[in-house]
């Protein structure tokens, strides 16, 4: 784990990249603040999570980190144990972490679930959707309390490197680091995650036919894997769909909730779910 920090006194405010290996574009967005040195109206840090894993260009070195937190500092993983000093870095910080997937190009913000952090930062961000991922928010940063994350793009995409340093960089104007500039956007469509979408382990080709954010109607044939066809059993949205994003499932079933502008629907109480 690297840190690193602008500003003078004990920052409030963190940004995390590279929680997964496999996804370098938090932290060529971090290298390029560092770089720059812009002055700044408040301290943040920036870290580098997953140097290991990193360096390895792969997901994880042992564990995923993003299934670890809390942590434990004597975790037989070297994710276990780097969650729990992740963790405590982060300790009284609000925290915005960069992501990137297989699934969507386009920039989409993740919390918990809605609050008022999350109310009063992500008009800020130029993404697409909000997503509450509660129900399935075990072992994540983003279990903790104020922590929004970002999809930024396609992994390895030079787009998801650039975009992750203007989300970033429009998160810390949101936050009082930066000169706020800009409108707020408030029409922002929030939806809920609600169920995996599990796909067969073993087999030797999967493909997707529905598109991330957009319904699928009951009936509609959503995936493949090898000759076994999967069909909506009801309307769903997905999220994070994709062939080969997960091991074990194609991605979530979603519901449209609301946008931002206008609240959300209340969901029934989250039960626990893992992938």
């Amino acid at each position: 784990m690297r840190v690193e920090q602008l500003g003078d006194g004990e920052p409030e405010i963190a940004v995390v990249g590279s929680i997964h290996g496999d996804e370098p574009c938090g932290a060529r967005a971090i290298d390029r603040l560092v770089a720059e040195a812009p002055e700044v109206c408040r301290p943040v840090k920036l870290i580098v999570a997953n140097e290991a894993a990193l360096d390895q260009n792969s997901r994880y070195v042992e564990e995923d980190l993003n299934r670890a937190f809390p942590g434990d500092p004597d975790a037989d993983t070297h994710e276990g144990r780097l969650a729990h000093e992740l963790a405590a870095e982060l300790r009284g910080c609000t925290v915005f972490s960069m992501h990137s997937t297989q699934s969507y190009a386009a920039p989409f913000a993740l919390v918990d679930t809605l609050d008022a952090l999350a109310e009063a930062v992500v008009p800020h961000l130029t993404v697409e959707a909000l997503v509450e991922t509660a129900k399935f928010s075990k072992g994540r940063l983003i279990q903790t309390e104020n922590v929004i994350e970002v999809e930024c793009g396609i992994q390895g995409s030079e787009r998801a490197a650039e975009n992750a340093y203007s989300l970033a960089v429009e998160f810390l104007g949101a936050v009082g680091v930066f000169e706020q500039r800009g409108r707020p956007r408030h029409d922002i469509p929030v939806f809920r995650l609600e169920r995996q979408l599990p796909k067969p382990v073993g087999a030797t080709e999967y493909e997707t036919f529905v598109a991330n954010f957009e319904r699928v109607a009951e009936g509609d044939t959503y995936a493949r894997a090898d000759d076994e066809l999967f069909v909506a059993d009801r309307p769903f949205y997905p999220v994070l769909l994709s062939p080969y994003g997960y091991e074990s499932v194609f991605g979530y079933s979603g519901s449209l909730v609301g946008r931002l502008d206008e609240g959300v629907e209340a969901g029934p109480e989250p039960t626990p779910e893992h992938d």
